[in-house]
């Protein structure tokens, strides 16, 4: 008969169970532990170890068999006293004995009973569900102190890029300038006979126009009317040189809809162009002064979005 799943049952609700003439197994409560070698972290668990010197009968094992079996009390104690005795002549044959779930028991040289638990099934049942759980090391990267140092010896960054929202290879404005002259050359030189032909009859036909507007113009007496000045102010955003960017886009058409949506938040918003990665950027605002700049630039990584950085241009 075996009588390890008993075992293993009652391991769930005793911390003691004792096989009548063979030993006890004992639970024993543990905390729940971090294994700093391989980073586990282990649940609250009962640890189970064993004991050859508590090898008298309490009853509860067998009581246990009983009513699982329907049994008698007296029947079932003999088995159990059976295998007792079938495990300690095995154990001195030099055999293992493996209980499943619970673990594996055999003698030393000193001819003392060994155990080793399974550790594969936690009997704390209110840790039930937890598991092991290995823990991956966060590689946290400490910038914030460095990069505020940073901004405060150097609150600008200067970068060589220039602001062009489109680029044309120099060949190509070659070639344009080159089909050009050669097309403005042609037409001059057809036109040049019927400009020469024609330039004695405007002539002609310019001077008896001039001589009749003045006989008909009227000159006036008193002065001449002064109107007066209007000053239009044309309001046009003049861009810093310090930008707060708020991303950079492949699609331009993304680019596009960023710019609607800072608007929509308030933001000054604008398309700043094609840098020389080839991306749309986006920024928040433009400012001439840096310190204003960079005043802004930490508003917005606090409020906004902390990947918001600036650009500033020679």
């Amino acid at each position: 008969m075996r009588i390890d799943a008993y075992i293993e049952n009652l391991l769930y609700n005793y911390n003691c169970v004792v096989v009548p003439g063979f030993g006890a197994f004992l639970a024993h409560g543990k905390s729940a532990e971090l294994d700093t070698i391989t980073n586990t972290l282990l649940p609250p668990t009962k640890a189970i170890s064993f004991n050859a010197q508590l090898s008298k009968n309490d009853g509860l094992l067998v009581s246990h068999i009983a009513k699982e079996k329907s049994l008698g009390y007296e029947e079932l104690l003999q088995e159990v006293e059976q295998v007792s005795e079938d495990w300690n002549k095995r154990l001195e044959q030099g055999e293992n004995i493996e209980l499943f779930g619970v673990g594996k028991l055999w003698l030393n040289r000193d001819r003392k009973i060994q155990f080793q638990p399974e550790n594969k099934i936690n009997y704390l049942t209110s840790s039930f569900g937890l598991s092991a759980f290995a823990a991956t090391p966060i590689q946290r990267e400490v910038l914030k102190e460095e990069v505020e140092e940073l901004e405060e010896q150097i609150p600008f960054i200067i970068t060589p890029e220039k602001r062009e929202q489109t680029s044309f290879r120099p060949w190509l404005k070659y070639a344009a300038v080159i089909l050009l002259a050669v097309s403005l050359g042609t037409t001059s030189f057809r036109a040049y006979e019927e400009i020469q032909e024609n330039q004695v009859a405007v002539q002609q036909e310019a001077r008896k126009q001039v001589q009749q507007h003045i006989q008909e113009a009227t000159f006036f007496d008193s002065a001449p009317l002064k109107l007066p000045a209007i000053n239009v102010e044309v309001s046009k955003k003049q861009l810093g040189k310090h930008h707060v960017i708020a991303g950079a886009f492949r699609i331009e058409e993304n680019a596009g809809k960023k710019v609607e949506q800072l608007k929509q938040k308030g933001y000054n918003a604008f398309y700043l162009g094609v840098n020389k990665f080839g991306l749309h950027q986006v920024a928040y605002d433009s400012f001439e002064e840096p310190k204003e700049a960079l005043t802004f630039l930490r508003k917005v990584k606090r409020t906004e979005s902390p990947d918001a950085w600036l650009l500033s241009e020679k």
